[in-house]
């Protein structure tokens, strides 16, 4: 028996008909897992995140093999595999910075309580920087050609970025730039946690696959997205220099 699935799903006031609704399978699928079945990763992070818990919690027999060395913590397939409460757990956990490069980054934006919980983190004291791309580089027009959904669209969806990101102007601790790179990863750090959006050629950023990265003492996977992430803050103007 899945005691603690079964003690989420009463907490969350949700039978297994109302998982098997929100998840499209069997409601008999979700019987299994109450009986004790391990769901498949895209199962197990859909589940997590629709009762706003960590999948470890539900299924804590998983979490000494989520972590794959001292500093990579897990591998999502794909941008969108990765669970809400995970995003919002990396930012809310923030105690010194929060970091975000990406050229739109939009999905995590148009998140109002995203927003809301980036501006209560920098009024507690935490550095939040933003970096979105320069919506009139060619850098950025590359990418949305690479992607097959013309430059046009992305250099919209990075203005539509700028624009909600406005409400944290004024806000003390909060800075927003723009950059003219090439971006290889987009970033999302939290303190010594980072999500690293791999891109590849070709692949919208929502496709591609994600990996949790953490500082430690013995490893140097951090540091190099870490050292990438400053570099391009060193070289980037602020956003309100053209708006």
């Amino acid at each position: 028996m899945s005691e603690n699935l079964r003690r989420a799903l009463a907490a969350a006031r949700l039978q297994a008909v109302d998982v098997a609704a929100a998840l499209a399978v069997d409601p008999k699928t979700v019987h299994r897992w109450m009986k004790g079945r391990i769901p498949y990763p895209r199962h197990r992070w859909a589940v997590a995140d629709l009762l706003q818990v960590d999948e470890a919690e539900l299924w804590p027999e998983i979490a000494s093999s989520r972590s794959i060395s001292d500093d990579v913590q897990a591998v999502y397939p794909h941008r969108w595999a990765v669970p809400h409460s995970v995003w919002r757990r990396l930012f809310a956990g923030a105690e010194k910075r929060i970091d975000v490069l990406t050229y739109s980054g939009l999905f995590l934006v148009e998140d109002a309580g995203m927003l809301r919980l980036f501006a209560a983190r920098a009024r507690a004291g935490v550095r939040v920087r933003i970096l979105l791309g320069d919506p009139d580089s060619p850098e950025v027009a590359a990418r949305g050609a690479s992607e097959g959904i013309g430059p046009d669209v992305m250099a919209a969806r990075i203005r539509n970025a700028l624009a909600l990101y406005r409400q944290l102007r004024g806000i003390e601790g909060v800075e927003i730039r723009r950059h003219r790179t090439v971006l290889y990863n987009s970033i999302y750090r939290a303190d010594d946690d980072l999500l690293v959006n791999i891109h590849a050629y070709g692949t919208p950023a929502a496709q591609a696959p994600v990996i949790h990265v953490r500082a430690t003492e013995n490893g140097d996977t951090a540091a190099v997205y870490l050292t990438s992430l400053e570099r391009v803050w060193a070289t980037a103007e602020l956003a309100e220099s053209r708006t």
